[in-house]
């Protein structure tokens, strides 16, 4: 099973290559096949010129790409999810707060269980976060658990980005619709409505050593409670038009 890893980027010079250094040699050390698929999001610095270093020098399976715009966290990501290459994909951060060996563990656990999707969570035993800003922190759980309680799910790290989804869940997203930071909520979301199946595995998040978080909470909210509210509606009224089909609900032709 091929992996490919979308991160976008955003003047991320400095954070590029020790994060993607670790995930390739992470990766190549536990023999997975993979892609790093980077989508340089028209940064101002020299984030396109460390990526063709990179590419050239060090990490063979690096494949980048310039998103001429729109731009956005969102539509970074989205343009990576309409090109890689692989069996499953998984959204990764650029600026190494997440861990290659929590990415490893996420694959495995698809290969062993089967499962549509495996989602981390930070906030289980075995989770942990290192250097999380206090108010970041109490944002966070207070918007996890209103997601929570409106879409009556059990699952507590919506709004963390980092996870992994088969090429099939991918495609039974779509059509995407955030162009922000609030595609991490619109993506599992919409995944767990329409009945792919998902295993939560603790993950670790560790607070970036270079530049400056591009998530600015003030402009989000309502962003986040669109999706929230767009995925409520289709869980209730859609009448299931968007569930993923199995094959004993498609229809059958017959020919008389």
């Amino acid at each position: 099973m091929k992996l490919s890893v979308v991160i976008p980027a955003y003047n991320e010079e400095e954070s590029l290559p020790p994060t993607l250094r670790s995930l390739y040699q992470t990766l190549a050390k536990h023999g997975i096949p993979h892609e790093i698929c980077v989508t340089n999001d028209n940064s101002k610095d020299g984030t396109l010129k460390t990526l063709e270093q990179l590419a050239a020098t060090e990490i063979p399976t690096l494949v980048y790409y310039t998103n001429p715009g729109p731009n956005g966290f969102g539509y970074a990501v989205r343009y990576g999810l309409e090109r890689f290459s692989g069996d499953c994909v998984a959204v990764f951060m650029a600026d190494l707060s997440d861990d290659p060996e929590d990415l490893v563990l996420f694959y495995n656990k698809m290969l062993d269980t089967g499962v549509d999707a495996v989602f981390g969570s930070r906030w289980i035993k075995g989770g942990k976060v290192i250097d999380y800003p206090p108010l970041k922190k109490f944002i966070n759980r207070i918007a996890n658990f209103i997601v929570r309680m409106v879409m009556g799910i059990k699952y507590n790290d919506t709004t963390n980005a980092f996870k992994l989804y088969r090429r099939e869940t991918i495609e039974g997203v779509k059509p995407f619709l955030s162009p922000h930071f609030n595609l991490t909520v619109e993506l599992p979301l919409k995944a767990i409505v329409r009945g792919y199946s998902f295993d939560v595995v603790p993950n670790s998040w560790t607070n970036r050593k270079y530049g400056e978080s591009k998530l600015k909470i003030k402009e989000m909210g309502s962003r986040y409670f669109f999706i929230l509210m767009y995925c409520l509606i289709e869980k209730y009224f859609s009448q299931g038009d968007f569930r993923k089909k199995t094959a004993a609900s498609v229809p059958q032709t017959v020919s008389r």
